[in-house]
């Protein structure tokens, strides 16, 4: 399930693409998942572990792949136990975000109200304990923090 902390959390990584570029790992690049959130989100094609092919940038390193996309690998595959701030990630990485929710327990932290969707979901607002099914309940809660 996926667990939202609203607002400022001292022990969240405030900005996780510095993180991701000193901690990733080969294999979590060539995975099938990041394979598509990197297509997906950044337009780009993995070529390999240290290279991707931009449509802007051309042929680029790993750690020249969007902050969001760096975001979304880490809460996917980092198990540091570590709480990332989300809001690294545009709204066009909250269906990844639902998605690695859905599959795992994850923990994020955000600062600004994300875009989930119009389709139904579930998120727990660890600020009330709450668990959050739309949009509408989604911005009742996070307006109170963000």
């Amino acid at each position: 399930m996926l667990s939202v902390y609203l607002g400022k959390m001292d022990q969240a990584i405030y900005y996780p693409p510095a993180y991701f570029d000193n901690r990733y790992e080969d294999e979590w690049i060539t995975d099938k998942l990041s394979v598509e959130m990197i297509k997906d989100v950044d337009h780009s094609e993995v070529i390999g572990p240290h290279l991707i092919e931009s449509p802007v940038l051309g042929p680029i390193s790993v750690k020249e792949i969007s902050g969001g996309v760096k975001t979304l690998i880490l809460l996917a595959f980092d198990r540091s136990g570590k709480v990332f701030n989300a809001s690294a990630c545009g709204d066009n990485c909250a269906k990844w975000i639902l998605k690695i929710g859905n599959e795992k327990d994850l923990t994020i932290n955000l600062r600004h109200l994300m875009d989930f969707g119009s389709n139904e979901f579930e998120i727990k607002i660890l600020n009330t304990g709450d668990i959050v099914h739309n949009m509408e309940e989604f911005v009742r809660i996070a307006g109170k923090y963000v």
